[in-house]
């Protein structure tokens, strides 16, 4: 199955996945629709998150990268709809960013979701 993940630096030797931290794990987006890829890519913009570009992978290659780095995936359904404030995250990112030395050495906070600005963001695609 081939699925869309968002990447910095695409093709570079800095190349990066974009990726949540949530409850101390680390979490990679595997998205089914495209749209709702580049959606998410046009929210982390107007947050001023570094823009991701929107590639095709297979899912079982994300999956092999996930477990070798004891990361989880999660994979965003066209037509997903969140039933959580955590479930939120995978379609409206959250406002805050790590620096990039912070990426090994903090964790973010993300028991304290702002469910308001979720939704506002949510309102803008429309």
């Amino acid at each position: 199955m081939q699925i869309f993940i968002l990447l910095y630096n695409s093709g570079t030797d800095k190349e990066g996945i974009h990726s949540i931290e949530l409850k101390g794990r680390t979490i990679v987006l595997m998205f089914e629709d495209k749209d709702d890829a580049i959606r998410y890519c046009g929210l982390l913009e107007a947050q001023d998150f570094p823009l991701p570009t929107v590639e095709m992978i297979n899912i079982d290659e994300i999956r092999d990268f996930c477990i070798k780095l004891d990361y989880e995936c999660k994979l965003v359904e066209k037509n997903f709809i969140p039933k959580t404030p955590e479930d939120r995250l995978l379609i409206s990112p959250p406002q805050k960013n790590l620096e990039l030395d912070d990426w090994k050495s903090d964790k973010n906070n993300l028991d304290n979701i702002d469910l308001n600005s979720i939704k506002e963001n949510l309102e803008k695609l429309l």
